[in-house]
């Protein structure tokens, strides 16, 4: 099962105001065991980096100025993807980025169907309590501490491990071993043995869990457990 951990930098919220992207990370996960195999490129908007942005990723205009156009990188991204699964924190923001470019240059846009998006999954298992990458990262023990600023290529990594964890944690991809010869596969082999070396995590309910937990039962009338 071949999937893309994937995160962009861009100059604003939206692309029908005008802004673009400037920066494209992603990270290829085998069985949900990253490979080492990644794309990541900076990209020159063809226009001015605003303040805000520019406080955000650190990635000015000055830098971006000699970096390749979306389009001239285009074909290259598409054939990293493939139609392999797209695992995106915020999906609806990078896929309107995404498909803007894309029609833009010309090509064809990506389905959001492809997409598997880890915030409305964190929203669903996790109700009232923070759902961006950050929460995340500190509700499963994920170290983000690189993180100074945002970075798509690091954020792609750092959700990579997050996703991982969301779905259950690193008992997944058991059925790796002798079922191929591919030197991916072999390298997710190879991160699996160095993840048994890690200590086991402890996933404690947070302070905003357990009082959701006591409105929650609230709500039941007559529990069994009172009579």
């Amino acid at each position: 099962m071949r999937e893309i951990s994937l995160d962009t930098e861009t100059t604003g919220f939206k692309p029908t105001d005008g802004h673009r992207l400037v920066e494209i990370g992603c990270v290829e996960l085998i069985n949900r065991i990253p490979t080492g195999n990644v794309f990541h490129k900076y990209i020159n908007p063809q226009r001015d980096m605003p303040e805000p942005a520019f406080n955000v990723h650190g990635l000015s205009e000055e830098f971006l100025s000699d970096k390749p156009l979306f389009k001239d990188i285009a074909d290259e991204f598409l054939e990293f993807i493939g139609d392999s699964r797209l695992i995106i924190h915020n999906a609806q923001f990078d896929m309107a980025f995404l498909n803007a470019e894309l029609t833009w240059a010309k090509k064809k846009e990506i389905p959001y169907a492809q997409t598997f998006c880890t915030l409305q999954e964190a929203r669903s298992r996790f109700p009232g309590s923070p759902a961006s990458l950050d929460a995340l990262c500190k509700r499963f023990n994920v170290d983000n501490s690189a993180r100074e600023k945002h970075g798509a290529l690091l954020d792609a990594e750092i959700l990579a491990e997050m996703y991982l964890e969301l779905m259950g944690g690193s008992q997944v991809a058991l059925e790796l071993g002798g079922q191929s010869s591919s030197s991916s596969i072999s390298s997710g082999v190879e991160n699996l043995k160095r993840e048994e070396t890690l200590e086991a995590r402890s996933f404690p309910p947070s302070e905003d869990d357990l009082k959701n937990h006591q409105e929650f039962l609230k709500k039941i009338n007559e529990p069994a457990w009172h009579a």
